[in-house]
């Protein structure tokens, strides 16, 4: 990877001496119904990163990557936010869980390989409210809430902006790898985008249909735009034959798996297929892509009152409908399988109904020198379970088998007044920030149906019965300062400082520094130091429930207690604080021509007390049970238990690159971005407050498994290289992703593997038939490419295929496009 990047910037650089003189000067004039399409923009005017208005990201003291979504859209084959920045920002990373409760339903991301509730999202530069979700399945962001990025429609977005750089100072809680802030269009005239595809297994199927109008509204600026979009994505499978014992052979004393049996099981099995007119692939697990289906509508509007003051509005709703599948359940679990209704087993499908809503609102108005803007920002995200095609064992043959599961909600509502002021005469302008916040936030838990939950409960998903219910509330205040200080025309410094009190655990402030100097007009240095923090979120504190986990290699029933329950308490597991941090980068910026630019970013992050979710406690760390932690846990119904804790401390060291050129080539216009990531997360050697129950289980407590999650779940090297050439009515899209090395740990009785480094192409080719049609076909992971096969012993007796890192386990994926302006 190394030797490939070096190339590329020596191309790149050598193409660039013989092409910028010339192309500075000749600019050559396109038609109308051309095609030519700017994948990246580094001159770009952003909002986030700095208070200052008309800022291009070249010229600020921190690093920020620019998408401009409403360009590129119609050419890259991904539709969804998540997916279009995992290939567009090296240091941003989401893939697709399988068999994981509601993870399956909203994909985790991450921004430097760091949680995703540690990253700040935004719209229009206004906080977004995150997810009552909590994900709990070892899989990426394991313990966190994130934002589901994908309750935005991308059709309504004009570009994303993405500030890599901790950010707690200027916008509070959660900005310690960065913020997200997704700009809305504000254009005016009509666009219809239809999009289907499929990948090579004949699966996966996929298709979208947006909407997106914008009307002028008076002739002081004011329009209002709105989207509607609608997209159905099917399941994938990516199973194969596995070695658990398929029927009951305990009259053999065969029990489990294969590997635990005579070698007559696997015969046993093959007579009883025969006899019944079955194969082994009728008893696969679904393990693949969930079933997800998306109904979505946006508004973005400002409506000018007078020459003084605007009113402005933003918001929208999401309607996701999913099909998630749990593990199956084979007739050889007696415990577990009703035989008088599902006589060959079954294959739970846990089903989701998840609405988010949003409203912005507000004024913007002049009072002399000053800028004010008022605002409330309302969210709330509401995730309703349903469990289909299982039973509740202890009903027997009177069980149902479909159950309502219950729910799980989170609203936020978030009152801010800003004031900005522009002092062109102190040095060479000053630019003054001031403003506070109020927030309310609430999370509730609702129980199912009896049956759901009564003993044990439905198969795979025990529904949250009555003694899971939570209705929890809290405020915070918060109050800030930003000054952005141009010294000369060459030197700028930005200091911000906010206090942030929250009625849950009290008081933080925090502050940042940063600095650009331009050394000439080609070459910049930049860095910034800052502290930040991140509030536990109720969600961290208050969820609880009994779930169906694999634990050392058996399917148990798995608690997650309160952190203020009485079991907590009774184990010395000490209450949730704020996690800490402290942020370092420094950077440069050289631009060489106008259409040729660099940036190199190198950052740390520091994060203290940084909460997860413990291992299953109640095993040590042999698999062999702890009698007195097993009885405890009994008493509330589990087998095992699970806390969230303040329990380790984490380094983050990385470097960002990015090299952008636009360049005249033949009758078209080629622009290439070369981007890349090297990030290194380090969990400190020491846990902390560790209670003197769980000491010599530290592997338990926090083992390698949990470890190798944020250590080396994603990939250490990460980059892509994009050529984007329009000529007249055509416009071809080449970008290869390289997904580095990653590593997982499959402790206590898997092993620890190394699924080597992939490179994924995409390719694209758009033709523009008219000036208000355009037609497009293309692929993402043109030529197939997965993650390493997992090592059997990390693939639960077979099931697992592959593990779900690096590009996922989708493959390749082939789409056509239509796309209609008016």
């Amino acid at each position: 990877m190394k030797k490939i990047l070096q190339l590329s910037l020596s191309a790149l650089l050598l193409f660039s001496a013989s092409q910028s003189y010339s192309q500075d000067k000749n600019e050559t004039a396109q038609k109308k119904d051309s095609l030519e399409t700017t994948i990246n923009n580094l001159d770009e005017i952003v909002v986030v990163g700095s208070r200052t208005p008309n800022k291009s990201k070249l010229e600020t003291a921190v690093p920020i990557d620019v998408v401009s979504l409403a360009k590129i859209k119609n050419v890259t084959p991904q539709t969804s936010i998540n997916d279009i920045l995992t290939y567009m920002i090296p240091a941003f990373n989401s893939n697709r869980q399988s068999a994981s409760d509601g993870t399956e339903h909203i994909d985790p991301a991450s921004l430097r390989g760091l949680g995703p509730d540690q990253t700040l999202v935004l719209i229009n530069g206004k906080r977004r409210h995150t997810t009552s979700l909590v994900n709990y399945q070892n899989t990426v962001g394991n313990g966190s809430v994130g934002t589901d990025l994908s309750a935005i429609p991308a059709s309504a977005i004009k570009r994303i902006e993405v500030l890599r750089d901790g950010a707690a100072a200027q916008y509070g809680s959660d900005a310690i790898a960065g913020v997200i802030n997704l700009v809305l269009k504000e254009n005016t005239g009509l666009e219809v985008n239809g999009t289907y595809g499929q990948t090579s297994r004949n699966d996966g199927q996929t298709s979208n249909l947006n909407i997106n109008y914008g009307h002028k509204l008076g002739d002081k600026g004011g329009f209002i735009n709105l989207t509607a979009e609608f997209s159905n994505r099917e399941k994938t499978n990516r199973s194969q034959n596995h070695n658990l014992i398929i029927f009951d052979q305990s009259a053999y004393n065969n029990y489990f798996a294969y590997d635990f049996s005579d070698p007559n099981a696997r015969q046993i099995d093959d007579d009883l297929l025969a006899s019944k007119g079955l194969n082994r692939d009728d008893f696969n697990f679904q393990v693949g892509d969930a079933k997800i289906q998306n109904i979505q509508g946006f508004l973005n509007t400002v409506v000018p009152l007078d020459d003084n003051i605007e009113f402005y509005a933003a918001g929208g709703v999401s309607q996701r409908n999913g099909t998630g599948f749990g593990f199956r359940r084979l007739p050889s679990e007696t415990y577990s399988v009703v035989p008088e209704l599902f006589p060959n087993g079954f294959q739970p499908e846990l089903k989701s109904n998840i609405l988010d809503v949003s409203l912005i609102s507000g004024l913007r108005f002049k009072f002399s020198d000053w800028k004010l803007d008022v605002s409330n920002t309302f969210g709330a995200n509401n995730f309703q379970y349903n469990v289909d095609n299982t039973n509740n064992f202890s009903l027997g043959a009177a069980s149902p088998t479909k159950f309502d599961a219950g729910s799980h909600s989170f609203s936020q509502n978030t009152v801010n007044a800003d004031a900005t002021r522009a002092y062109k005469s102190v040095f060479k302008g000053l630019n003054l920030a001031l403003g506070a916040e109020f927030r309310y936030e609430n999370y509730q838990i609702l129980a199912g149906e009896t049956a759901s939950y009564i003993n044990g409960g439905a198969q795979s998903f025990p529904g949250f019965s009555y003694l899971n219910v939570v209705n929890k509330t809290r405020n915070s205040t918060g109050i800030y300062a930003d000054a952005e200080l141009n010294f000369t025309d060459k030197f700028l410094v930005d200091a911000a400082v906010r206090f942030e009190n929250y009625t849950d655990f009290g008081n933080t402030t925090n502050g940042k520094l940063s600095a650009r100097y331009k050394i000439t007009d080609q070459f910049f240095v930049r860095g910034s130091a800052s502290t930040g923090f991140r509030a536990p979120s109720l969600q961290q504190q208050y969820f609880n429930n009994i779930a169906t986990d694999v634990v050392d290699g058996k399917l148990l029933n798995s608690g997650i207690f309160r952190n203020d329950s009485d079991v907590a308490k009774q184990l010395g597991i000490p209450k949730l604080k704020e996690e800490t941090s402290t942020n370092y980068s420094f950077g440069i910026v050289f631009s060489p021509s106008k259409k040729l630019h660099f940036t190199v970013d190198a950052y740390q992050i520091k994060i203290d007390n940084r909460i997860i979710l413990t291992g299953n406690l109640g095993n040590d760390a042999y698999g062999d049970p702890v009698p007195a932690l097993q009885a405890l846990f009994e008493t509330y119904g589990a087998e095992t238990g699970r806390f969230f804790t303040n329990a380790i401390n984490t380094n983050t060291k990385g470097i960002d690159f990015v090299a952008d050129y636009d360049l005249n080539l033949g009758a078209g216009n080629l622009n290439v971005s070369l981007l890349y990531n090297y990030n290194k997360n380090k969990v400190g050697s020491t846990l902390n407050n560790i209670p003197t129950a769980f000491i010599g289980q530290e592997d338990v407590y926090f083992g390698p498994q949990e470890r190798s999650l944020i250590e080396t779940n994603t990939p250490l090297h990460k980059g892509t290289l994009a050529l984007n050439y329009g000529i007249n009515k055509f416009n071809f899209l080449l970008r290869n992703t390289y997904f580095g090395e990653v590593t997982r740990n499959g402790f206590p009785f898997g092993i620890e593997q190394k699924h080597n480094g992939k490179v994924v192409t995409d390719l694209s080719v758009a033709y523009k038939a008219t000036s208000k049609i355009q037609f497009i076909v293309g692929a993402n992971n043109l030529f197939d490419v997965f993650p390493d096969k997992q090592v059997y012993e990390n693939s639960y007796f077979g099931v697992f295929k592959y593990a779900p890192v690096q590009m996922g386990t989708t493959g390749a994926y082939y789409f056509g496009r239509i796309s209609y302006s008016l």
